[in-house]
């Protein structure tokens, strides 16, 4: 590995941007896009909305839960072999789904293998980017991200086509081939050692440094209430349209239309991110807030017209919220701390991830119809806005720390850390 004081802002960034894109399309594009396999399985085990719901919690909530095991073996092997091996257990869970013959099959097989490759892959694969970028570290994760909402447009008319012709199981088996590219994925990986790695401790020191990080405390608790209503379209919206009348094939394409729209939210927060002055936490905010507005709209709508465009508004700004959410991190913890600092987030956050889509599935059991699982999934994403504005420098006119300067200033033992360009920052 080569050693350098601070990102490179490029070079073999751009490969690791790459891998990320198709790793982002093979995780979130999958899970984004599960909603298709919701009505079969409740049809083909006779089970009601909640429990069938818990499938795609189990596998979002493992994946993030286990992310600082990902973050922890990547510190120490890199995160190559972590990724690689990730991609075998994700297409190995949805091989064995193929052949469920219950719930509790489905349970283990994509909540739990699978879920279990994801976190291997994802987390560690975005620490690994933001080692890279600094001054573009928001518009590279915008186009890393950008394979999300491609994939959505891609993989829910697609899964929905696979049904048609080869049933769940059959589906599955092909969803399980795809999967298995994560391991050429990972292969692309470069692990990338800073100069400050060495001033940051290992991961138990890391560990208690972030617990006594204020900020990053009450930026987990907002990601996590953020989480609980963030996925619920994606699992819940084909089910909600065709409650209203809907086919499965064009309840399906709304999916991907507004997959589309979250392209162009991830490219374009990316690019605000950078270009314009201050924390992107500012933008974080208001991204939030307005996916929370856009969800409680949802069940307001009942006209084709209506609903589409709310799809698209609800597609950018969920696609906008992302690409910011990554890129605060560093800015609160710093690059040296970013493998500990996002799997700490990501285990956490699961908590939402785990509950949101079992709660809305209780919801329309319990009420007939989807009114209010939307209504209350648009009041989690605003309590979160609500917690970001707490954080440091939200509305101040002054700009963020930087992550570089948060790395280089780095208390440690009888050492006296530069803090000006004449005192000799940038040296090595």
């Amino acid at each position: 590995m080569a050693r350098r004081t601070e990102p490179p802002d490029g070079g073999w960034g751009w490969m690791v941007v790459l891998s990320a894109f198709f790793q982002s399309a093979l995780v979130f594009g999958v899970l984004r896009s599960f909603g298709v396999f919701f009505v079969k399985f409740v049809a083909a085990f006779e089970e009601q909305a909640a429990r069938v719901s818990w499938i795609a919690s189990i596998g979002i909530a493992v994946q993030q839960f286990g992310s600082p095991i990902g973050s922890a073996l990547s510190t120490k092997f890199g995160p190559r072999p972590v990724v690689m091996t990730g991609g075998i257990l994700a297409a190995l869970g949805m091989l064995l789904a193929s052949f469920a013959t219950s719930l509790t099959h489905l349970y283990l097989s994509i909540g739990l293998i699978s879920g279990s490759g994801w976190a291997l892959t994802f987390t560690p694969t975005l620490a690994c980017l933001s080692r890279y970028f600094s001054r573009r570290r928001s518009l590279a994760m915008g186009l890393a991200l950008t394979g999300v909402g491609l994939s959505s447009f891609a993989f829910a008319p697609l899964f929905q086509w696979l049904l048609n012709h080869y049933a769940w199981r059959g589906a599955l088996m092909l969803v399980s081939a795809l999967s298995f590219h994560l391991v050429a994925c990972g292969s692309l990986l470069r692990p990338l050692s800073l100069a400050e790695d060495s001033a940051v401790g290992g991961p138990g020191a890391q560990l208690i440094s972030l617990l006594h990080n204020g900020p990053f405390l009450r930026y987990t608790i907002a990601l996590t209430l953020i989480n609980t209503g963030y996925f619920i379209p994606y699992v819940h919206l084909v089910a909600h349209l065709q409650d209203l009348g809907w086919d499965p094939l064009p309840a399906a394409f709304i999916l991907s239309v507004a997959a589309i729209a979250d392209l162009v939210g991830r490219v374009v927060s990316g690019w605000l991110g950078d270009a314009i002055p201050g924390p992107v936490a500012r933008l974080l905010i208001l991204w939030t807030t307005l996916t929370g507005v856009l969800l409680v709209l949802f069940p307001v709508a009942q006209a084709s017209t209506a609903l589409v465009v709310l799809a698209v508004a609800y597609g950018f700004t969920s696609g906008a919220l992302t690409p910011v959410a990554f890129s605060v991190v560093p800015e609160l913890v710093g690059t040296g701390r970013m493998y500990c600092g996002l799997g700490l987030v990501q285990m956490v956050e699961s908590i939402g991830g785990l509950l949101g889509a079992p709660l809305s599935g209780y919801l329309r059991d319990v009420t007939g119809n989807y009114t209010v699982s939307f209504v209350v999934a648009g009041a989690f994403l605003l309590a979160g806005s609500g917690v970001l504005i707490t954080l440091p420098y939200s509305f101040s006119c002054c700009p963020a720390p930087t992550s570089r300067s948060q790395d280089l200033v780095i208390e440690a033992p009888h050492t006296k850390v530069p803090l000006s360009k004449e005192e000799g920052l940038g040296k090595d």
